[in-house]
């Protein structure tokens, strides 16, 4: 089996082991990767956060759009599977961002992301505890994929996913995923 099938199993395999989590665990997991981002990003001078320091790499404010952005749509595709229907349109797409994300202003992003992290937990309190839907979304699916040379490259699929799954991958995956990537961006201001 090659690299990129070797990756894509182990993703299903970690969803898979997702789709029991009760949404009490599905919620506590997301809670803490939440507060993880959030402390990395309180500490972002407005000044810099809009400074590209590493070339061809998003600065972090680029990084905040980007998840306020995709967890919008996010809720509205998790508000479709927690009434047991497909979200009607295509996967939010990996690299979405707004028009103008360098002319945000850095608190109103900020504020912005804390109001999409308490809409996502709210929404996800509000799943009984015996939930267990059978409705899929497409989401799109990155895992980095080593190259020869040691370097990574991203590998970019579709894949139908049930509830738990995607709530774990669309705000704990992808807030830890992107908390690592604001802090090398910050380490590289150093």
């Amino acid at each position: 089996m090659n690299e990129e099938a070797q990756a894509q199993e182990r993703a299903r395999a970690y969803f898979w082991s997702k789709s029991a989590l009760a949404p009490a665990a599905v919620r506590e997991q997301i809670a803490a990767a939440f507060d993880a981002l959030d402390a990395v990003l309180v500490t972002v001078p407005s000044e810099r956060a809009g400074l590209r320091v590493i070339p061809g790499q998003w600065s972090v404010q680029e990084i905040v759009d980007h998840l306020v952005e995709t967890y919008r749509p996010g809720l509205d595709e998790l508000r479709c599977l927690l009434a047991g229907r497909r979200p009607p349109d295509p996967p939010i797409p990996a690299n979405l961002q707004s028009k103008a994300p360098l002319l945000r202003p850095w608190p109103w992003l900020l504020d912005e992301l804390g109001r999409a992290h308490r809409a996502i937990l709210e929404l996800i309190d509000g799943v009984p505890a015996d939930f267990a839907g059978d409705a899929r979304a497409p989401f799109t699916m990155v895992v980095n994929v080593p190259r020869p040379d040691g370097s990574a490259r991203p590998l970019q699929w579709v894949e139908d996913v049930e509830w738990r799954a995607y709530a774990i991958a669309s705000w704990r995956l992808h807030a830890i995923d992107h908390m690592k990537q604001a802090r090398k961006v910050l380490a590289a201001y150093r």
